[in-house]
């Protein structure tokens, strides 16, 4: 059952407590890449054939045309009407995400002078999605049509392979619903490879798989170790922990509503944290009650109460402005507040992935439709760190222009400043064309 604590007898370690997973993977994951690295394809095959039970004779790690396109016929004679949904959330992801776009600029105010900045996009970027049974088609959806709204040329899609090749159909069926969404010139190119491999191969590139500039796109734990240790050759988004819900309520919520939210992130991982902070012992209690019934109902009842057991806790606070606070200490990946007039507490908040505001806003809502996007940071990593956008998936060049007359106004400053670093080559440099058009 979940525990129900009062803040005012906790103390700091006991508000960010969970349990962490303890088994280590850096060896492991070290040995993988350096295999990819130094065999490539031939690596990646035998790996698929090792964890994912494919035939290694004749496979191909690239998904063919004709595949992709059976892919799409599967899913719209099985579920005919989820390729709408596809294009309805791709909609809303577009619409949010279009926001972002950075534009390039100059400044030319000062006579002789002109700076910029120059906007481009990543050339090439790898997106990992999960497989199998854990299959994500709204991963697909939040991380490539950013990077397509960018100008990304070509996106290298990884994802394992179930043991007959095939692809799991809605993921293709995302990406498709992607590319016509934002409308742009960029590819998505699918490849059937999965784990700390796949990893491996995106940033070092092998015979088939291209080599990109950036990864993004969770995964367990190898693919997240994997991700750690190319880190500087390639970029990534961000090292993504388990799953964290925080909700803030006052006692008008419905318990049975916040314990739902609460649940649907503990079925996520044995390792996600749900966390209520409420301004009700009362409330609190109901909750508590309602989270036992529903876990009995859950089709992932074990890996939820594993979660709630292990990392849930109802933390009842002095009132509403306290519980923002402790939201505030805590920095969630998803945050809700199930409040009266959430818009007067918004202000308030300092430190989350993404706020979902009033009571009926499910953080369901955040992961699959509504526009802003689901890649989020974990592990109180919000104090700093921002949701995937559009932003990750261009670079910033800048350029200077000094005409002679206007560097000489300047030299003697530079050089000033160069001399008081010790830079006596430095101010040679800024000083020597100045001097020279004055014959010196």
């Amino acid at each position: 059952m979940i525990r129900i604590l009062d803040y005012a007898e906790l103390t700091p370690a006991e508000v960010f407590a969970r349990t962490e997973p303890t088994f280590n993977v850096t060896d492991a994951v070290a040995e993988i890449i350096d295999d990819v690295r130094t065999n490539g394809d031939e690596a990646v095959i035998r790996y698929a054939a090792r964890f994912d039970g494919i035939d290694p004779e004749s496979f191909k790690l690239e998904l063919s045309e004709e595949a992709r396109e059976a892919a799409l016929r599967s899913i719209n004679e099985t579920d005919p009407g989820f390729t709408g949904i596809l294009r309805r959330a791709a909609a809303n992801i577009v619409k949010f995400h279009s926001r972002q776009v950075r534009n390039s600029f100059i400044i030319n105010d000062t006579p002789g002078v002109i700076m910029g900045q120059k906007v481009v996009p990543l050339e090439r970027v790898g997106l990992y999605v999960p497989g199998g049974t854990a299959a994500y088609p709204s991963t697909v959806l939040m991380d490539s049509i950013p990077a397509l709204i960018a100008g990304v040329r070509e996106i290298i899609m990884v994802t394992p392979p179930d043991p007959d090749g095939t692809v799991n159909p809605a993921i293709v069926a995302a990406a498709a619903a992607a590319q016509e969404a934002v409308g742009a010139s960029g590819s998505v190119r699918i490849f059937r490879t999965g784990g700390a491999q796949a990893i491996a191969a995106l940033a070092y590139g092998t015979e088939s798989i291209p080599k990109v500039d950036k990864i993004v796109g969770p995964g367990n734990a190898y693919v997240a170790e994997a991700k750690r240790q190319v880190y500087g050759k390639v970029s990534i988004d961000m090292i993504a922990g388990p799953s964290e819900i925080l909700v803030v309520s006052d006692s008008k919520s419905d318990p049975a509503v916040v314990a739902a939210d609460m649940l649907s992130q503990a079925e996520h991982d044995k390792n996600a944290s749900a966390v209520l902070v409420t301004d009700s012992r009362e409330f609190a209690e109901a909750v508590q009650q309602e989270i036992e019934k529903q876990l009995a109902e859950l089709e992932r009842e074990e890996i939820a109460r594993a979660s709630i057991e292990n990392n849930g806790k109802i933390i009842v606070a002095e009132d509403l402005r306290q519980a923002i606070e402790i939201s505030n200490e805590i920095a969630p990946e998803h945050l809700e507040l199930c409040v009266e007039q959430p818009f007067d507490w918004l202000d308030s908040v300092k430190h989350a992935g993404s706020i979902f505001l009033g009571r009926n806003c499910p953080e369901a809502l955040g992961d699959y439709f509504a526009g802003p996007n689901h890649t989020l940071p974990t592990s109180g990593t919000a104090r700093f760190s921002n949701p995937l956008s559009v932003d990750d998936f261009v670079k910033k060049m800048q350029y200077t222009y000094y005409t002679a007359d206007a560097l000489a106004d300047v030299a003697e400053d530079i050089a000033a400043f160069a001399r008081k670093e010790g830079l006596t080559g430095h101010a040679k440099s800024a000083m020597i064309r100045s001097e020279k058009q004055r014959g010196l």
